[in-house]
């Protein structure tokens, strides 16, 4: 290609986006959505919003670290700068070969990010990223580089820098811009550059060592010493303030071989395997961890089923219940606070919102019980895993210094989703069964984001990653810390890579390094998508769930083993009538006779209880349990408690004698009214209290002297929705929002860029063209006959202003037709919309 047929470098970003197909705008947006929110008119309102600082600022979090560092070494180069000269930075004079491979990806990101425009002969970094990068004595490069020779004499005297070039064996100049311009050729010049070193005392190539990887500045006395003094007689030291001087740019490129960063990092960290195990073994475990969370779940929606502890007045668990909560539940109270928080994200619970607001079980809760085991726990993981409340932040310091708590306000984290997800892709590119050293992969996630995770090891990242690994442990989506089978589908993650030789050799306490090369990422999935495969993750985990047992084995010291789980209306039934003594593998429950006198006041009989136990247990019943049955029978409602303030009525009057002999009685207020009825100043809840308390079993009567059925009342909230998580900026734009948006800026930037007729002005930042009606009118008809197209400003009815290219057919009552060629088809305007019309050149494409 001629130079003369070479299409012209872009002047500005937007000329260069203008160059771009669709395909390159649409990997712009995708990348950074926050510029498509609004839709901007043309493709300069793009360029400048790309160019703004909020916008700067978000694309460069996202940058991986060789990204961002080559976006550094752009800003400490020259503007603008060739590719030549990049690599330079980038690799140094030995050419590292890694850099030298990774670079055109990392410069691809930046170009489709619209962080860097031009060709490879001309790259120049946006102005705004320029200036968040470049050094200045406020903010230090990330390079550790200084000021250029240039920018740090353009505060000296003529005659100091005449002095500094004589010294550094130069010929003197004329003027000042002549002389920085030969002191910074010496000090590019590798072998001049390296003789003159040559010559400088050893204490004083100590100093220029220490600053050489920065901070570059240093501090002198009015008097330097003998080491500094030859330094800044030759430039290589250069005063910036009194008592302050700083290396420059230049020499410490020279002493660092050219190198703008100490250590290049163009390849990710490894995640390593801490251990490998059988596959089977993974997925068993992780099994075994998933059923413990249904369990743990289902008992802390059964605890709060009567109602759960009340709302703080600042929203929220008080301490006092998230203990009890975790005393319940037997698990320390981080963990229960996970577990309330994930039956907050599924919607099982939520504040019932009445006067005395307490948090109760939602009536989703119904619905979810009855689903199999494995739905139960797809549903809880789905919810978990876009959730951005984080349980870890629990009982921790808020920026009020307030106390967060447990579905309390202040613990939504929006990076949290994408922390999750990336945890869990890295547990997936690992091969099957290995379980990965955590260090490790804090370290890759440290690399993926270096800016929005600071270098500490307390970043929320880092915490957010270690809280991940656990939680998934908890939930069962990892056994012994490696990614399940339903874990994998759970992601829609394609099956594990296979294992190398050294792998199928290893044991638990090998470590492996793995991939060192950026896999594929696994994107995060749709709503759609996501429930195809929680679909697919509920089939995998299916048949490694217990199957829930119908029988119990019934034993002499009164009490039941459940060997394992057990169908719900066995279960139901045994948790009125026994108490749970010990869980685990299997649960043990005992019968007592409070638990027994509960199944009666339930409104079971003693036959109802003897067939109930025969037909459920896989040993006889033992004479004991049916002996301690019948006994509590016997007793049961041979006392009756009705309402007077309170009653006790009995056929035999020594019973009543006996209780009135008792002193225990004497808080009950209770007297004599008839031979088989004593009366009460306690209510009749207190009154059933007070005399089971003595070891007696009453009854309550209605008014009509029936026994009363006491049962407990399940207690909901109106419907609930799950809490919706907090996003991290503005979506990424789905392809038919892409499309239209694309066809917008295209057309915008096609109306505002249409050569005018001479004498017409041109549009300003998208300021559209302003006639009177009449002009407007006039214009109009004579374009419908002479085919004339123009250029129009047009406001719709919501008040959105657009510039438009149209070609009028017809102009009646009001309105003009016309073929509109940003939007490629017929379209009728109001004229009183239009807010001016010009007349486009002959030559108008």
């Amino acid at each position: 290609m001629s130079t003369e047929d070479r299409p012209a470098a872009p002047r500005s970003l937007a000329e260069a986006l203008r160059g771009r197909d669709d395909v390159s705008l649409g990997a712009l947006l995708r990348s950074r959505p926050d510029l498509i929110t609004p839709v901007p008119t043309d493709l300069t309102q793009l360029a400048t919003r790309a160019g703004t600082r909020a916008s700067v600022v978000r694309a460069l979090e996202r940058l991986d670290r060789f990204t961002l560092q080559t976006a550094e070494a752009l800003a400490v180069a020259a503007d603008p700068a060739t590719y030549d000269e990049l690599l330079g930075l980038m690799a140094g004079d030995d050419a590292d070969p890694a850099v030298a491979q990774a670079l055109p990806h990392a410069l691809g990101v930046l170009r489709e990010q619209a962080l860097v425009w031009g060709g490879d002969d001309r790259l120049r970094l946006v102005r705004t990223a320029r200036e968040l990068l470049a050094p200045s004595p406020q903010h230090p490069s990330p390079t550790g580089l200084g000021p250029t020779v240039q920018e740090a004499t353009a505060g000296m005297s003529p005659g100091r820098i005449q002095e500094i070039v004589t010294a550094a064996g130069l010929p003197s100049t004329h003027d000042s811009v002549s002389a920085v311009t030969s002191l910074t050729e010496l000090f590019t010049d590798r072998r001049r550059m390296a003789a003159l070193l040559a010559k400088a005392p050893a204490d004083s190539l100590d100093v220029l060592e220490r600053l050489v990887w920065g901070p570059p500045y240093g501090q002198v006395t009015a008097d330097p010493a003998h080491r500094l003094r030859w330094l800044l007689d030759r430039g290589l030291l250069l005063p910036t303030a009194p008592g302050t001087v700083v290396l420059p740019r230049e020499v410490a490129l020279h002493l660092r071989r050219g190198l703008a960063h100490r250590t290049p990092e163009p390849v990710p960290p490894a995640v390593e395997a801490a251990a490998v195990h059988r596959p089977q073994v993974v997925d068993s475990t992780a099994a075994g961890q998933a059923y413990t969370a249904l369990a743990t779940v289902e008992e802390l929606l059964k605890d709060w089923d009567e109602g759960g502890p009340a709302v703080l007045r600042a929203g929220g668990l008080s301490v006092r219940d998230l203990k009890r909560t975790a005393v319940a539940l037997d698990v320390p109270e981080p963990v229960a606070a996970f577990w309330v928080e994930l039956a907050y994200a599924a919607g099982l619970i939520a504040p019932d919102g009445e006067a005395d607001e307490r948090y109760a079980v939602t009536p989703a809760y119904d619905e979810w019980r009855e689903l199999p085991a494995a739905e139960r726990w797809s549903r809880l993981v789905t919810a978990w895993l876009p959730a951005t409340r984080t349980a870890g932040l629990v009982g921790g310091r808020d920026a009020k210094d307030r106390t967060l708590s447990a579905l309390g306000p202040g613990l939504d984290r929006s990076a949290a989703p994408e922390v999750r997800h990336r945890v869990l892709a890295l547990l997936a590119g690992l091969p099957e069964g290995a379980a990965p050293a955590a260090e490790s992969v804090l370290a890759r996630l440290r690399w993926e984001r270096p800016l929005r995770g600071a270098q500490r090891e307390d970043d929320l990242r880092s915490r957010l990653a270690q809280w991940t690994l656990s939680e998934a442990e908890l939930l069962g989506v990892t056994g012994r810390a490696a990614l399940s089978a339903h874990g994998r589908a759970l992601l829609g993650a394609p099956a594990a890579p296979a294992k190398s030789p050294e792998a199928e050799s290893s044991g638990p306490g090998d470590k492996l390094p793995v991939h060192h090369h950026r896999p594929t990422p696994l994107k995060p999935l749709s709503p759609a998508e996501q429930a195809v495969a929680s679909a697919a993750a509920a089939r995998l985990l299916t048949p490694l769930l217990p199957e829930p047992l119908d029988h119990v084995l019934l034993q002499a010291d009164l009490t039941a083993v459940a060997p394992g789980p057990l169908r719900r209306p066995l279960a139901e039934m045994l948790d009125v009538l026994a108490d749970v003594e010990s869980k685990g593998g299997a649960t043990v429950y005992r019968f007592t006779p409070g638990s027994v006198r509960r199944a009666l006041d339930a409104g079971q009989s003693a036959s109802d209880l003897h067939a109930f136990l025969a037909a459920h247990s896989r040993t006889p019943v033992p004479q004991p349990l049916t002996y301690l049955i019948d006994d509590v029978a016997r007793r049961h409602g041979h006392l009756r408690v009705g309402a007077a303030s309170a009653y006790v009525r009995c056929d035999d009057d020594a019973v009543l004698g006996e209780i009135l002999a008792d002193k225990r009685a004497a808080g009950l207020g209770l007297r004599r009214l008839a031979p088989t009825v004593l009366a009460a100043q306690t209510d009749p809840a207190g009154l059933l209290e007070g005399l089971r308390a003595m070891g007696f079993a009453p009854a309550a009567e209605s008014a009509e002297g029936d026994v009363l059925i006491t049962r407990a009342h399940a207690h909901r909230t109106p419907p609930r929705t799950a809490p919706e998580p907090v996003p991290d900026g503005p979506p990424v734009p789905d392809d038919t929002l892409l499309a239209a948006a694309l066809r917008a800026i295209r057309a915008g930037d096609l109306a505002s860029t249409t050569p005018r007729k001479p004498g017409t002005a041109p549009a300003v930042n998208g300021e559209l063209p302003r006639t009177g009606a009449a002009e407007t009118l006039a214009t109009m008809q004579a374009a419908v006959l002479t085919g004339e197209t123009l250029w129009i400003g047009y406001v719709n009815a919501e008040g959105a202003a657009s510039q438009r290219v149209i070609a009028p057919v017809r102009v009646e009552g009001g309105f003009v037709t016309a073929y509109d060629h940003t939007a490629d088809e017929v379209r009728t305007y109001p004229l009183h919309r239009i807010t001016g019309v010009a007349e486009l050149a002959d030559d108008a494409g």
